[in-house]
């Protein structure tokens, strides 16, 4: 399963409500260390199929829920589980590392 987006219309269901743990990706279309990591999360969501949902918000089309979260900085990593953040990670890092996290957290 590829990565998917969220809106802040959407964010309730699709992470809050989700029986899988989320990774929720705050990045924006000009922040270059989003789109870095981008190809890297593809991967992992597919590779983690069934074990764990990532998801991406743009935080300029959708401020809401980036301005309740507190995101001050991109790219922004939330680990949801049960509705609840459990683990967060701010900047790009290469796969690896993001794979290690994802699986610690989830």
């Amino acid at each position: 399963m590829a990565t998917f987006k969220v809106t802040d219309a959407s964010f309730s269901q699709d992470v809050l409500q989700s029986s899988e743990p989320v990774v929720v990706d705050f990045w924006a279309e000009w922040c270059g260390p989003c789109r870095m990591i981008g190809p890297a999360l593809e991967e992992i969501s597919n590779e983690m199929e069934g074990r764990v949902k990532i998801a991406k918000v743009n935080v300029d089309e959708n401020p809401q829920i980036a301005s309740q979260l507190g995101i001050r900085s991109i790219p922004a990593l939330m680990m949801f589980k049960g509705g609840q953040v459990v683990a967060q990670k701010i900047g790009a890092a290469p796969k690896g590392d993001l794979t290690k996290w994802i699986q610690a957290s989830a």
